[in-house]
């Protein structure tokens, strides 16, 4: 019999391990784990399988006795501590819901203080080979279950029973050891303390379905196999090992599917994005490139003001000054157009823009530069101011600088495009803080060189 029950367990591994390993593929495709603690703090994604354990505690031998002897009392042990009971093991998940253990247990089980019972001492050592279930990850209440836990476990156990003392009644079994072997099923709350290190409580169930020697120590009077029973309570210490960041059983299980949905929110987002129309042209800006239109004036399909016969000025402009002033006085009409210009100029509807940390302009800046070049052409007596602005991200030392940099730029190409440097003043105004710095969009409204006519 005790051969048989010894084949059991790895017969018991074997299956278990198979089934699991099964279920971890399946997993595999359709699950994505990804370490967050409760608090949705991203910690990695690695997910530990493997924890060592070590409980102390009490245990009892509740049945069999023979006449005279009852339960055991803890109390008799280590000082008078309540602990006769100590156990290491370690710990597999297949996956966040399943996984096996080990466990080598100690027991030193003795006759109760005055209870009347005759005197003994028995030594149980015990090996068991389980299969675990986190109930907090079978019934998903993990994110409501916060640092708390609660697994079940159940399996086999092979224990050897050896006598320590000749009872007073004249057993001689002392020395003598018995194998035995049945089932173990206990359920252990547990909490998290930190990220990888969580305390257990565990309430075990032990029953041995072969067994000759009563607790006490004594030979049962049956020639039947005894049905034995031992009661554990114990706290304990569970220790994740692995790359993760944070104990296994809080890891938060996340479905591809899930996943996928996630990516596409992300993916509508960006094109929502991209949709944006910031001078609201009808181009959306992903497609225009020059985002700094005037309002009402006819754009082309990149965005960009129409200017058919390339004179600097949009032609809608031309076209409202030359229906709202005289066409018979030219001279009029003319200096109607400039000082229309110079208010686009000097009102700050032309401008440069740049990208972040960036001292040059950006491509659809080149027809803003390109308008004031065609102006400053056009009106040799004219000079220019330009200055430079950066955004409120990061010092304000380097803001400053990067400010008068953006100014010098655009100096430069204009200089290189003909016009004397003479002509063109370049100042900084450092950071304009007149926009809500956490918005993207309206940082790159104040990322600019401005121009004024003189």
């Amino acid at each position: 019999m005790k051969n048989y029950l010894l084949l059991l367990i790895p017969v018991f591994f074997i299956t278990l391990s198979s089934n699991a390993q099964k279920d971890n593929k399946k997993n595999k495709k359709d699950l994505e784990l990804i370490t967050v603690n409760p608090d949705k703090e991203l910690v990695g994604e690695y997910f530990n399988r493997w924890s060592i354990e070590a409980e102390f505690g009490q245990a009892k031998g509740s049945k069999p006795y023979a006449d005279g002897y009852y339960a055991n009392n803890p109390g008799k042990f280590f000082g008078g501590l309540a602990i006769n009971h100590f156990g290491i093991g370690a710990r597999y998940m297949f996956s966040p819901k399943f996984g096996v253990k080990s466990n080598l247990n100690v027991d030193n089980l003795q006759e109760q203080n005055n209870s009347g019972s005759l005197p003994f001492q028995m030594r149980h050592i015990q090996l068991s080979g389980e299969g675990v279930t986190n109930l907090t990850r079978l019934f998903d209440i993990q994110n409501q279950a916060g640092r708390f836990g609660l697994l079940f476990h159940f399996g086999f156990q092979v224990s050897r029973m050896t006598p320590l003392i000749t009872t007073s009644v004249g057993y001689s079994n002392k020395g003598k050891s018995e194998w035995n072997g049945g089932i173990v099923a206990g359920l252990a709350p547990q909490f998290r303390i930190f990220k990888n290190v969580s305390l257990f409580a565990d309430v075990t169930i032990n029953s041995n379905v072969r067994q000759h020697f009563n607790w006490d120590g004594s030979d049962s009077d049956s020639k039947n196999n005894l049905t034995g029973s031992l009661f554990r309570t114990s706290l304990g210490i569970s220790v994740a090992l692995g790359k993760g960041k944070i104990h296994g059983d809080w890891a938060i299980i996340q479905d591809k599917n899930d996943k996928r949905l996630d990516s596409l929110n992300n993916k509508i987002g960006e094109i929502e994005e991209l949709m944006n129309d910031s001078d609201k042209d009808g181009v959306p800006d992903y497609l225009d490139a020059e985002q700094n239109s005037i309002a009402g004036v006819a754009v082309d399909t990149k965005g960009r003001m129409v200017d058919k016969n390339s004179n600097g000025v949009p032609d809608e402009l031309e076209k409202y000054v030359n229906n709202t002033i005289s066409n018979n006085n030219t001279a009029t009409t003319a200096a109607a157009t400039e000082g229309a210009v110079l208010q686009l100029i000097n009102d700050g509807y032309i401008a440069a823009y740049f990208d972040t940390g960036k001292s040059m302009p950006n491509a659809a800046s080149a027809s803003n530069i390109g308008f004031i070049l065609n102006f400053l052409k056009n009106n040799p007596n004219k000079s220019v101011d330009i200055t430079g602005y950066a955004d409120e991200i990061g010092r304000t030392d380097y803001n400053q600088k990067l400010a008068s940099d953006r100014a010098q730029a655009v100096k430069t190409i204009l200089a290189k495009a003909g016009i004397a440097e003479s002509r063109l003043n370049i100042l900084s105004n450092g950071e304009d803080d007149s926009v809500d710095k956490k918005s993207d969009w309206a940082r790159r409204l104040v990322r600019k060189t401005i121009f004024k006519v003189k």
